[in-house]
């Protein structure tokens, strides 16, 4: 398949950046299906930022334990072992 730039507007900072026809290449390669949202620069600033850990408490066996996202009030959280184990089961 034949590939032409394309110009794309970054969401987090509302400026236009080129997403090469190798970059749509490398895209298709790895089975990407979504465009890039945000630019360059954009991307690295948000990796650099790193994740915000909560502590929260299985839902199953009780232990205290962090998750890289704020859980919602209405589903359970879960430790790596108990959803390891619902996950296999």
């Amino acid at each position: 398949m034949a590939y032409e730039d394309k110009t794309l507007v970054c969401k987090e900072c509302g400026a236009e950046f080129v997403f090469t026809a190798g970059e749509q290449e490398f895209y298709a390669e790895k089975g990407f299906t979504n465009e890039p949202a945000r630019c360059r620069d954009c991307r690295q600033k948000r990796k650099q930022r790193g994740r915000t850990m909560t502590e929260v408490v299985c839902a199953n066996c009780g232990v205290t334990t962090q998750v890289p996202f704020t859980p919602s009030q209405d589903r359970p959280v879960y430790c790596k072992e108990c959803y390891d184990m619902m996950k296999v089961g």
